[in-house]
């Protein structure tokens, strides 16, 4: 089942993620895919994620398909002009690669190249419209695509811990109405928070897949808590990891407590492992989510 098809299908929605490597064998990536690909209805493939250098997405989609694996590729504005992002619209259109989640990217100083050239010539609203061009046949010029258009299922990114909270939901909005067909959220851990998110953000038409990041630590918590602007992981939580005497079957169990606390607000869950896929295939099978 494709992807468009899964969200037709009116189903609850679960999609992982996984990154490619700073280098050129790719098989790790592939094998932490393969722990949850069939209890998912795709996975992401980070794009230069966090502005550090390494494999792109596109190969690691065209490797993920090779194995059997459905991948989502991920594709951000900051690293190519128009030109460009249409032209890999086009190649993963042209290997069979048609879900595509449309960001604007991190800028350049998060990375391991900080003096790198930012390009953002088209951001995430704009390229979700492009892609929606070419499915209908012409590119942002306006000029004819030579034979079939492709079909994309595009999908969106959004903050629902952001302080103000209203220019989120009123770029999401325009996110829908430029053409994405999905929406996943950075990570969430209060129930609470994205509760109000979802209230705020009323009817929006499209399926919203919570993003989960399993806990891996006290010291990460602590760090999201302090760097990753829109996170906030509660005391509670973060005590929890640091008592663990199990800590891989604490994050399991806080993990589970989170999704059953938030999926009768949302329309799937977007887990991100971070390593951790196999554990995160645990958390499916334990929350019913397959």
């Amino acid at each position: 089942m494709s992807l468009q098809q899964a969200i037709n299908s009116g189903k609850f929605l679960v999609t992982s993620e996984v990154g490619p490597p700073k280098g050129i064998h790719l098989e790790g990536m592939v094998e932490d895919a393969q722990a949850c690909h069939a209890l998912v209805d795709g996975t992401n493939v980070t794009d230069i994620q966090s502005s550090v250098m390494r494999a792109s997405s596109l190969v690691g989609c065209i490797k993920l398909q090779q194995a059997g694996i459905h991948p989502i590729m991920q594709m951000v504005c900051r690293d190519r002009n128009r030109l460009s992002l249409q032209s890999e619209l086009l190649s993963a259109a042209a290997m069979g690669i048609t879900d595509v989640l449309c960001l604007t990217g991190d800028y350049t100083t998060m990375g391991d190249h900080p003096q790198a050239k930012p390009v953002f010539d088209l951001d995430s609203v704009q390229l979700l419209a492009v892609a929606r061009g070419l499915m209908e046949g012409h590119d942002m010029a306006g000029n004819e695509l030579d034979g079939e258009p492709p079909q994309f299922c595009l999908g969106c990114v959004v903050n629902p811990g952001a302080e103000p909270l209203e220019p989120q939901i009123m770029k999401l909005h325009k996110k829908i109405r430029a053409g994405a067909q999905f929406v996943q959220t950075q990570a969430v851990y209060d129930t609470e928070l994205f509760a109000n998110f979802m209230r705020q953000a009323g009817d929006l038409g499209v399926p919203v897949l919570a993003g989960i990041v399993m806990l891996k630590s006290a010291g990460m918590a602590n760090y999201m808590n302090k760097f990753v602007a829109g996170v906030s992981v509660p005391a509670e939580m973060i005590a929890r990891m640091k008592e663990a005497q199990d800590k891989v079957q604490t994050s399991i169990e806080i993990t589970c407590e989170l999704i059953r606390g938030i999926r009768d607000n949302c329309q799937g869950i977007h887990l991100m492992p971070l390593g951790w896929s196999k554990h995160a295939a645990t958390v499916i099978r334990e929350c019913a989510l397959a």
